[in-house]
């Protein structure tokens, strides 16, 4: 064993220190030299010197300004040579303008050729391992450009070859896969050459009925996987990309699964849970491991788990555009949930291995910022990291289809990059949906510089996920305040913060506004995150019914739908699915996450309802508004009083005649408490929605004396043209 070590690390343009660590007495007076590609021998000065329980610290002067792209090597004759890391470069006030790059990244198909680019400015080498349809395997070395770009051009159309690079940084080689690879072999062993153009659809874009502002989005959010899993339906290909577009499944009772399902609900924008390439399910065998896909491996490339052909790289880019034409041929659009914010692992990320420290985040003292919890932020606002987002964003809209991006933990990622990537994609689709969590996360980035909801004027597009309508609805789902009720699981004293976060939380009302208006409201009471609302109401509510429970699922599902602002819904939340309990199921399995359909079966009514509730949402235009002033000039909140001192409310829409809506009146009532309530109008209104659904009550009952039975969600009113026969 060796009783001594030496490390060297670029500081500074012209300084390097070197550590030297020996059991034995130390040397002060050692001789530096410096090697530069094996060929130049330039000695070194040491300016300091410091000494501490037999380490020594030197710092060397460097007679020219070090210029990356080269091999530096240091030399001392008592402790050998050892590479300089020359990794702090990166930290440099101008190494972004200097090393900024526009130009082509990945394995570009040409007329005759192919064509490999690599942003690796730090590096000295790079190889290509490029494997043909034989899986003959040669290297060859690309060429060194400016702004520390790596290129090579082949001669012919290189269509299914496979691919690796070999990067050496600070003298040190290490195979990666190709950041920007739009296809690659199973877990990412091997990036993979794919002619888009030989197969790409058009998604059916015709189809899809006109978006004219956000609110009259339905959003629902699913996974893949769990959307097929459930083996009490018979969809094929479970838990996967072609299980999921599969038309005619069905449940043990005949009830639609899968694909019938979710286009049998009315929602208009289906949010599909991580659907890039994500690390820790194995490809080769996805039943094995279970997760949400919030690991991202690859930023361009499908999700390997999800293919129907599980060794065919391009089974799972054809099953998804399959999937999205689908989607958008029954009128449903497709938001991708991205995680720009972190990757699974920084120090085996492919970005870390081609640009050591360049694309995450790191604290004053150098250490990693970690404001995701998951040990990496990734640095937006690096030009880029910036890039590689935008770049990521514009391939899943032109190749994919998408729709809409909901960003996860978008408060890590700054500003700048949220009005950048609003630019890009309302050039490509101008009714694009743009929405994530503007958590204030503790990354290493101002306050001021970052896309929370805190800094939602800046970010006039975007919506963000309303935790104050959640918690004031429902109640916490944080696990040490499962027991706590909101306003519709019976706590009475929530009745104002009931009337603020119905209103888009965009009105001065008991709170100040939390969003410039009501377009920014994301309104929730259920996401993958935390405990389903059947698995909060049996804690919050232990004593009651299961009846009740489901009443007041119906309830709060209500109260989402026909709220200002951009509803939002999970899966299963129409029909009350519960986790068992887990907090957290991001990889507890599929009998945890999976759709239950045994449950639909037990409890279609409910779907049914949800159905109907979207109907009503997408008829009652004037509940699309987003301005506060017109909002707050168009309802009217009124109590109704019970017995006990127990509240219901009426909701009052004074204002609506000028709206394209067929209501020239427009009453909502929510009774959230276990007594029968009566409301007395001022003159006969028809029966709009009850507990029985809105088709249902789309009669000529004329009512004026309201009876609200227990946990209920009514609404009266009158169509243009209404008259009641005396």
């Amino acid at each position: 064993m060796l009783n001594y070590f030496m490390k060297a690390k670029l500081v500074g343009k012209r300084t390097i220190k070197a550590l030297i660590y020996s059991k034995d007495k130390k040397d002060e007076n050692p001789r530096f030299t410096l090697a530069v590609n094996s060929e130049k021998l330039i000695p070194l000065k040491i300016i300091d010197v410091r000494f501490q329980f037999g380490t020594n610290l030197y710092e060397l002067e460097v007679p020219f300004d070090i210029e990356l792209g080269n091999e530096y090597l240091i030399y001392t004759p008592q402790y050998g040579t050892e590479p300089v890391d020359v990794t702090n470069a990166v930290f440099a006030d101008d190494f972004d303008e200097k090393y900024a790059y526009d130009g082509p990244l990945g394995a570009i198909l040409n007329k005759d050729s192919t064509s490999f680019y690599l942003w690796a400015p730090l590096a000295s080498k790079v190889f290509l391992n490029l494997c043909d349809n034989d899986n003959k395997c040669t290297f060859h070395e690309l060429s060194r450009g400016e702004k520390g770009v790596f290129s090579l051009t082949l001669n012919g159309r290189l269509v299914g070859y496979e691919y690796t690079y070999m990067v050496i940084n600070n003298s040190r080689p290490i195979e990666v896969v190709d950041p920007y690879a739009k296809a690659s072999t199973q877990n990412a062993k091997r990036s993979v050459i794919v002619d888009f153009e030989a197969f790409t659809p058009d998604f059916s874009k015709q189809k899809l009925p006109a978006l004219n502002k956000m609110t009259e989005a339905i959003i629902y959010e699913a996974s893949v996987r769990d959307m097929t899993s459930d083996k009490t339906s018979d969809v094929v290909h479970k838990g996967t990309f072609l299980g999921l577009s599969e038309r005619g499944r069905t449940t043990r009772e005949g009830n639609p699964a899968g694909f019938d399902y979710l286009t049998s609900l009315g929602f208009t924008h289906l949010q599909l849970m991580p659907i890039y390439d994500f690390v820790t399910v194995d490809e080769t065998d996805p039943k094995r491991k279970y997760n949400w896909g919030y690991d991202p491996g690859q930023y361009f490339v499908p999700e390997g788990s999800y293919a129907s052909k599980l060794d065919d790289p391009l089974s799972r880019i054809k099953d998804l555009q399959k999937l999205v034409t689908q989607l958008h041929e029954a009128g449903i659009r497709v938001n991708m949930d991205v995680v720009y914010n972190h990757v699974y692992a920084a120090e085996t990320s492919i970005f870390e291995k081609v640009v050591p420290s360049y694309y995450f985040r790191h604290n004053d003292d150098g250490t990693m910022s970690n404001g995701s919890f998951c040990g990496n932020d990734l640095a937006t606002d690096r030009y880029m990291v910036r890039r590689l987002i935008l770049d990521s964003i514009e391939w899943w809209m032109k190749v994919y289809g998408i729709d809409g991006f909901r960003f996860d933990l978008m408060g890590i990622m700054d500003l700048e990059t949220m009005r950048q990537i609003e630019k890009l994609a309302t050039s490509i689709k101008p009714d694009v949906m743009l929405y994530g969590e503007g958590w204030n996360m503790p990354t290493n980035l101002p306050n001021e510089l970052k896309a929370t909801q805190d800094n939602h004027a800046q970010l006039p597009n975007y919506a963000f996920f309303n935790d104050s309508f959640r918690d004031i609805v429902k109640g916490s789902t944080a696990e040490d305040r499962m027991a706590d009720r909101g306003f519709l699981l019976g706590a009475g004293d929530y009745r104002l913060g009931f009337m603020f976060a119905y209103l888009g939380s965009s009105n001065q009302l008991v709170f100040s506004p939390k969003y410039t208006h009501a377009g920014q409201s994301i309104n929730y009471v259920e996401c993958h995150d935390n405990a389903t609302i059947f698995d909060k109401i049996t804690i919050a509510n232990a004593d009651e019914s299961e009846k009740d429970m489901l009443a007041r699922i119906r309830l709060l599902n209500s109260a989402v739908m026909v709220a200002f602002g951009i509803p939002f819904f999970h899966k299963g939340q129409e029909i009350g699915l519960t986790k068992f309990g887990d907090q957290n199921s991001y990889r507890s399995g599929d009998r945890v996450n999976q759709f239950a359909y045994v449950k639909l079966d037990d409890r279609y009514d409910m779907s049914i309802y949800f159905h109907e509730l979207t109907k009503l949402r997408k008829e009652c235009i004037f509940l699309h508004e987003t301005d506060p002033k017109k909002i707050r000039e168009m309802v009217e909140f009124k109590d109704i009083n019970g017995k006990n001192g127990n509240a219901g409310i009426l909701i009052d829409y004074v204002n609506i005649t000028k709206y394209e809506s067929p209501y020239k009146s427009f009453k909502v009532l929510f009774n959230p408490t276990k007594e029968t309530m009566y409301y007395d109008l001022d003159d006969y209104e028809k029966i709009i929605f009850d507990r029985a659904g809105y088709s249902a009550a789309k009669v000529d009952t004329y009512v004026k004396r309201l009876v609200l039975q227990p946990l209920s969600f009514f609404v009266v009113g009158l169509r243009k043209g209404d008259e009641r026969n005396e």
